[in-house]
């Protein structure tokens, strides 16, 4: 099965948008960065793909992988 696009939360003049990598658009714009996260979460569990969760400075500052990890992390959470 193919990866899909990775999943970014990024800071939005209306809150918190989630786009695909290399998309323009948005594909959703919510309030909060929470409410942004589990809509990407979601997105990149049926995509088997990654989020990149961005801070209000655009830096990525944490993310998970939903895909076949080449590199799994070895603690358990």
């Amino acid at each position: 099965m193919a990866r899909g696009k990775n999943q970014h939360v990024v800071p939005h003049s209306d809150g918190w948008a989630v786009k695909g990598a290399g998309n323009s658009k948005a594909t959703k714009v919510t309030p909060t960065q929470a409410e942004a996260i589990q809509v990407a979460q979601n997105i990149a569990r049926n995509q088997k793909s990654d989020t990149k969760i961005h801070g209000v400075n655009g830096q990525i500052r944490t993310g998970n992988s939903y895909g076949n990890d080449q590199c799994p992390p070895r603690d358990t959470k």
